[in-house]
């Protein structure tokens, strides 16, 4: 087996079932096996993968035992020489296995490798690759000091769209051997959820391998599917930075209060900038619809005035019909389009004021978000 894809899924039916049609896509060439564990959803998660993917391997666990744990449960019930951690709210390209597997293969002392994450609304996230978050590198973070020698945070020595050598990965896309995985004793279940992706990359480190951001792929998450930012998430959050600095940092009791004082201006940071955030978006009105399916078109002229054209490889074409038509939201369906075309499609369409949805195929739904801080919307197509 080449490679083992663990996901642990709460509550996010739809993107799990478009993050599963993504992975057997991108299996063609490799031999695969895909391990949900379940934190207890009460969204019939459980009940659609027994009926539409039963190929899937299932963990059901009867309670939410968070992050690590379930990632750590899934691995052990692994095969595959390679382990994919991989957050349910993504989706990656039909190629993208093929091309982490060619290049880990081709390093001889790999650690971590992580890839190019872009958002639902085509920004890139900034987390793909970072660096150790020590005392004064957190500090600068916190404050926005950033430069080529002080912003090690995001790790600016390398720029988005180039590979190379990084220190830390993001848990929502981790690709390890899972000898290494196993070597370090997995994730830390002190972590419930949040840090834990931190922590294993130093492990790693500290073994004296090497992690890799790599940029020739990329890969859509979504992110704050499967958690809500809320007080609750803020709360994990400020639980995890506090365990991983004890864990990694702790020196005297100087350094200590001067953390934990860094940590809770840190939180009321965020919980203020997060009260502020706006629940809702402005409905879209005005759609460009890409595909060929006319099921889709029917439905979608029911809510909509829809533009529909066959998939264009031209942006600037796409770009005009867009100004041309007041366009205010465009819809991939991946019945027709490959996930590949569709990240590089939201990727250059990403200044042009639109949102993006996202018809998997075999589904009967849209999907997709706009923004990190607001939940995607599910439109059921009936």
């Amino acid at each position: 087996m080449d490679v083992s894809i663990v996901i642990v899924n709460y509550n996010v039916r739809y993107f799990l079932e478009q993050c599963i049609l993504s992975v057997q896509a991108a299996s063609k060439n490799n031999s695969t096996e895909i391990i949900v564990v379940d934190n207890n959803s009460t969204d019939e998660s459980c009940k659609l993968l027994k009926e539409k993917y039963p190929e899937v391997k299932l963990i059901e666990n009867k309670e939410n035992i968070g992050f690590s744990k379930a990632n750590n449960q899934g691995v052990k019930i692994a095969t595959g020489d390679y382990l994919l951690i991989l957050n349910p709210d993504t989706i990656i390209a039909e190629d993208t296995l093929d091309k982490i597997l060619n290049f880990a293969k081709a390093k001889h002392n790999l650690g971590v490798l992580g890839v190019k994450l872009i958002d639902g609304s085509g920004e890139f996230a900034p987390e793909s690759k970072r660096g150790i978050p020590t005392p004064s590198v957190s500090f600068n973070k916190l404050f926005g000091i950033s430069s080529k020698r002080t912003g090690k945070y995001y790790a600016t020595h390398l720029n988005e769209n180039e590979s190379g050598v990084m220190d830390i990965a993001s848990g929502a896309f981790m690709f390890i051997k899972r000898t290494v995985f196993n070597e370090v004793e997995g994730f830390s279940e002190a972590y419930f959820m949040y840090g834990e992706d931190i922590d294993l990359s130093m492990k790693i480190l500290n073994k004296g391998y090497q992690n890799y951001y790599y940029a020739d792929t990329q890969i859509i998450h979504f992110k704050g599917e499967s958690t809500t930012k809320n007080s609750k998430y803020l709360n994990h959050f400020h639980d995890a930075m506090k365990i991983f600095y004890k864990m990694h940092f702790k020196l005297n009791m100087v350094y200590d209060f001067i953390m934990r004082i860094g940590i809770e201006f840190w939180y009321l940071l965020k919980y203020f900038r997060f009260t502020k955030v706006k629940k809702g978006v402005k409905p879209a009105f005005n759609l460009l619809y890409l595909g060929d399916d006319k099921l889709i078109v029917n439905f979608l002229n029911k809510k909509y005035l829809v533009v529909k054209e066959s998939i264009l490889d031209d942006f600037s074409e796409i770009k005009k019909i867009i100004k041309n038509n007041k366009i205010e939201a465009v819809v991939f369906d991946n019945s027709t389009i490959s996930n590949k075309k569709i990240i590089a499609h939201i990727q250059e369409l990403k200044n042009e004021n639109v949102s993006f949805k996202i018809h998997p195929k075999t589904t009967n739904f849209l999907i997709g978000s706009t923004c990190p801080n607001v939940r995607g919307h599910v439109e059921i197509i009936e």
